[in-house]
């Protein structure tokens, strides 16, 4: 979205992105379901509101873009594997949402009624926390990198 958003791709990969993405997400969830002796699609009913939620997921996905763009910066891509996975198993322990940072993970865990399940329901308030989070992620970048 923020490649999409700095016009660094089409809209059609931008589409072509997001399904793939939604389709892996929707994958992962019906594989996560299957380990653990669940039908392979249901829907949650985890409910996730509220603003300290909210607030975790601006900061879980802000801290995202942020790390990504500064590493593609710094020309570290080979770090970038390693330091998303660091930043979104610890975001899980220091935000209040438990990190999600993505709308297709967003969606896909709409599909398994877990503890790590997110209510249909709450989905898209989450996912526009993303989107703000992401915004800030960018603005945060910019502005470290003196970048226009």
């Amino acid at each position: 979205m923020v490649d999409f958003i700095e016009r660094k791709i089409s809209v059609l990969s931008f589409i072509q992105y997001s399904v793939v993405q939604l389709l892996g997400a929707i994958s992962g969830a019906a594989l996560a379901n299957a380990m653990f002796n669940h039908r392979l699609i249901e829907t949650a009913t985890k409910l996730r509101t509220g603003g300290n939620l909210y607030l975790g997921e601006i900061v879980a996905t802000a801290g995202l873009i942020l790390i990504i763009n500064l590493l593609i910066k710094q020309e570290k891509l080979a770090l970038i594997p390693a330091m998303v996975a660091a930043w979104i198993g610890s975001a899980y322990f220091f935000t209040s949402s438990t990190s999600f940072a993505n709308p297709a993970v967003t969606i896909g865990r709409t599909f398994s009624d877990s503890f790590a399940g997110i209510a249909p329901s709450c989905a898209p308030k989450f996912i526009a926390a993303q989107i703000l989070g992401a915004l800030i992620g960018l603005g945060l970048t910019k502005l470290l990198t003196h970048d226009k």
